[in-house]
């Protein structure tokens, strides 16, 4: 499925999901999908992992799915993330997801399983039976406890004509060259981890889907549109600027940090969490009021 030059790419953020007295907050979701249509995303990513979708029923990530396609009108892309670690349950994501009309699919590693690379490619195959949308793997050893290797890229793209990418949430650089020597340039790789934004795009990369959008949309836009017209300069600086968000989204484990600091900047109107995550601490929170006064985001006194 060879895909337009300019189809899937750019700034496509993970968006976080606002609850309310335990309940998702559809209402806040729908303006925080808003927000990143008019500050230049150019996607948005549905039930991402800073969507919390381990703490989210099956029926709660597929209305979120719906809800965004709604909302969003065509306007930009809608990738839905609807992996899980059951095949069952990642089945019926899928095939929601694909129903409702989302744009492509990203399906993270089964985890905690551990399963072989065949095995891999096996779920892969049939989860994405029946189903002609494109579909990326969402790389993240960090929390699958599973890495993707070269050659499961490649069969693949050899056995599935519609595998078109990955979110790559890895410091591995050298996996993203090789994957382009591997399978060819077209094939696109999204940065999923804040510190690497610039470095991997610089290397081929075709956009980004970091946490931080929820906070800076525009910033990350703006990063990518620089790459695509080789303004290297201007996208090292915008790069450099995110430097302090970049790394206080890992202060805490993801969304805790995001859901704060959205909270604080009024993006939400609370940093509610479902169990087992848990708000911010109150260090937390002084020592993230600090990064977003160095950002210019708030008053210095609020870091105080």
């Amino acid at each position: 499925m060879p895909l337009p030059p300019d189809r899937l790419k750019g700034s496509i953020p993970p968006l976080l999901t606002p609850f309310r007295n335990g309940e998702v907050d559809y209402d806040t979701y729908a303006r925080l999908v808003q927000m990143q249509i008019d500050q230049g995303s150019h996607g948005v990513l549905v039930t991402g992992t800073t969507s919390e979708p381990a703490s989210l029923t099956t029926e709660e990530r597929n209305r979120l799915v719906s809800h965004t396609i709604e909302v969003v009108k065509g306007r930009v892309p809608v990738i839905a993330a609807t992996g899980s670690q059951s095949i069952w349950e990642t089945k019926i994501l899928t095939e929601h997801a694909a129903k409702a009309g989302a744009d492509a699919l990203l399906i993270v590693t089964p985890y905690y399983t551990r399963p072989p690379q065949r095995g891999m490619v096996a779920y892969y195959l049939d989860v994405m039976h029946g189903i002609d949308l494109p579909w990326m793997i969402y790389h993240i050893p960090g929390r699958a406890a599973i890495d993707v290797k070269i050659d499961t890229v490649k069969e693949l793209k050899d056995k599935s004509p519609n595998f078109v990418g990955m979110k790559h949430a890895s410091l591995d650089l050298d996996f993203v060259t090789e994957c382009f020597a591997t399978v060819g340039p077209d094939f696109r790789i999204f940065v999923g981890l804040e510190e690497l934004s610039f470095p991997m795009m610089a290397i081929g990369a075709c956009g980004l889907m970091n946490a931080v959008g929820n906070l800076r949309p525009r910033v990350l836009s703006d990063m990518c549109e620089a790459i695509w017209r080789g303004d290297l300069k201007t996208a090292q600086d915008l790069h450099h600027r995110l430097h302090g968000l970049n790394k206080a989204i890992f202060y805490d484990t993801n969304p805790i940090p995001i859901k704060y600091m959205a909270k604080r900047l009024g993006i939400i109107p609370r940093n509610e969490h479902r169990l087992p995550m848990v708000p911010a601490t109150p260090e937390l929170e002084k020592r993230l009021d600090a990064v977003l006064a160095k950002a210019g985001l708030l008053p210095a006194e609020a870091a105080e």
